[in-house]
């Protein structure tokens, strides 16, 4: 009997950077056209199905749904269904809040336990070692807390509760053209490191 050799394992299928850009910016746009058209409720609803409809379009081309939109579509829908149920523009300022806290805690667990978890956020996108593992784990974990409380000073000093310069207006462009931003800088920050850091041949899967 002729054995069979085994067939080898496919390749993860991946969505092209350009793609992926489109479905992480596309909510975000579309959030803050509709709320100049309009205001924060239809915008909010907007968000709402944008995410929603990003995360199918994931999962068509993946077959599976990456955890770092997942979460991030979870509390878009807890914190907007919360707005839009008790007109309180205030419950959609705090989502940025709770979602880089619960980003940063969850890193800091996963440290504690010593299983960085970044490796789950950036879904396997990246390949180091597990000490460039745990130095990034660190970096994020406090970039995450840093833009948490970015949002609460922006939040507290931008609403509509007779502030002049500052209003829930400007709150919304902070938003929409200030934390990508930033998150993009600082990813490119993390490049020397990853350099230094990376994973060569087997060993990019030895880390866990």
């Amino acid at each position: 009997m002729t054995n069979t050799p085994a067939a080898a394992p496919q390749a993860r299928k991946a969505i092209s950077p350009g793609l992926k850009f489109a479905l992480e910016l596309g909510p975000l746009a579309l959030f803050f056209i509709t709320y100049k058209i309009w205001d924060y409720i239809p915008a909010t609803i907007v968000l709402m199905a944008s995410v929603a409809l990003t995360l199918s379009v994931s999962y068509r081309i993946l077959g599976r749904i990456p955890t770092m939109p997942l979460v991030t579509a979870v509390m878009v829908g807890i914190f907007g269904g919360l707005t839009v149920l008790f007109h309180d523009k205030t419950l959609l300022q705090m989502k940025p809040t709770a979602l880089y806290l619960l980003f940063g805690g969850a890193l800091f667990v996963g440290l504690a336990i010593k299983k960085p978890l970044l490796k789950i956020i950036f879904d396997s996108a990246l390949h180091v070692t597990e000490e460039g593992w745990r130095k990034l784990t660190w970096r994020w974990a406090f970039f995450f807390l840093a833009l948490a409380a970015l949002n609460e000073c922006v939040r507290f000093y931008c609403n509509d509760n007779g502030a002049q310069y500052c209003t829930f207006d400007t709150w919304v462009k902070f938003k929409t053209f200030g934390f990508l931003p930033l998150t993009l800088v600082f990813a490119l920050a993390q490049a020397p490191l990853i350099l230094r850091h990376e994973a060569k041949g087997e060993a990019a899967g030895e880390d866990f």
